[in-house]
């Protein structure tokens, strides 16, 4: 009975080491991609370029490193404008180097989109997230939420609380805004404002007619209204909200109708050739960690429930103005033509 046990035991032993050989060369059989999968852990080289901050692209690769040590992360960073300029040439020379791109606006993604130059995360962990922030076939999705509100200098007679606040006596003259011919965040603003009935693209008209001005960006705007050289300031919420914390005289408002937001959505690109790491670094920036990391550095995260930076409301008591990202980039010319006829460009 003993020798029939030991001959029993030999075999089982057989057979594990069989399945467990026959296992390992199935997985040395699969695709890289297939491999990864099996392992759940990515690995290799990603490629990201991105128009974050230079301090806080480092700290976003360094803690999506920190969960990730197998993948190796080269990024890019510059304004919106110049990394597609710098993607473009390389699809023209048949070379795109990236696989993800981490930029200002969801419109430019939708142009990247309709080339077909962006793979679908069909399965990315969007639950929670407000409708309208990612796009509904799984291409883009928003990381933060940089709204444009209304800033004012605190010596103003009055506290905007409205949109059409801009338009009361109180503000003739003293208004100004970026235009969208320079800010992408402003060419937003537009398109979401000219999809409100109460709105439109009379309430460009009457703020014209109210002696609103146009400047070039939001930094030049801070510095109008801090300065008292105008006293109400259409402009996005980070830059007078640390600046109030710092003791200039502004406060920002979110007007009751709603406010815009730039999203600074993530993307990868069809061409990708890591797109398992690509998903996982969006999964990472979707996550709770990756929110709170966007409130740490200063920004609103777009995650519902997510505690916000200091001298930020609650997003969930933000109303968000909804636009179309796909109309946006087929109005934009038109837009920005209309904006110029009535402030110049």
């Amino acid at each position: 009975m003993k020798a029939k046990r030991t001959h029993l035991a030999a075999a089982f032993a057989a057979i594990g080491t069989t399945i467990a050989a026959a296992a390992g060369a199935l997985l040395l059989a699969l695709p890289v991609h297939a491999a990864q999968a099996a392992t759940d852990k990515p690995s290799g080289k990603l490629v990201l370029y991105t128009s974050q901050l230079e301090a806080d692209a480092k700290q976003t690769v360094d803690e999506f490193k920190a969960r990730n040590p197998g993948v190796e992360v080269e990024w890019v960073r510059s304004g919106t404008t110049e990394l597609m300029n710098k993607l473009r040439a390389e699809i023209a020379a048949g070379s795109p180097q990236a696989d993800l791109l981490l930029i200002a606006d969801a419109v430019t993604m939708e142009s990247l989109k309709a080339e077909k130059r962006l793979l679908a995360y069909k399965d990315a962990p969007v639950q929670g997230y407000r409708p309208g922030t990612h796009d509904p076939d799984g291409t883009w999705f928003a990381t933060k939420l940089i709204t444009t509100g209304i800033a004012y200098n605190t010596a103003a007679p009055m506290k905007p609380s409205s949109w059409l606040d801009l338009l009361k006596p109180e503000a003739k003259g003293t208004t100004v805004m970026p235009s969208p011919l320079y800010s992408g965040a402003a060419a937003i603003h537009m398109a979401a404002v000219k999809e409100r009935a109460d709105l439109g693209m009379a309430y460009y008209e009457k703020l014209q007619a109210n002696g609103a001005t146009a400047a070039k960006g939001n930094g030049g705007i801070l510095k109008s209204v801090a300065s008292g050289e105008k006293l109400y300031g259409v402009i996005v919420d980070y830059l007078p909200i640390r600046e109030q914390a710092k003791g200039a005289p502004v406060a920002f408002v979110f007007p009751k109708e709603g406010v815009s937001a730039v999203t600074e959505p993530v993307a990868i690109l069809s061409t990708s050739k890591n797109p398992d790491a690509a998903k996982a670094f969006i999964a990472f920036l979707l996550s709770k960690e990756g929110q709170e990391l966007a409130s740490r550095q200063g920004f609103l995260p777009a995650l519902p429930g997510v505690a916000p930076p200091a001298g930020f409301p609650d997003t969930s008591f933000i109303s968000l103005m909804p636009y179309d990202p796909a109309k946006a980039l087929k109005d934009d010319e038109a837009n920005k033509k209309d904006f110029a006829d009535l402030f110049g460009g």
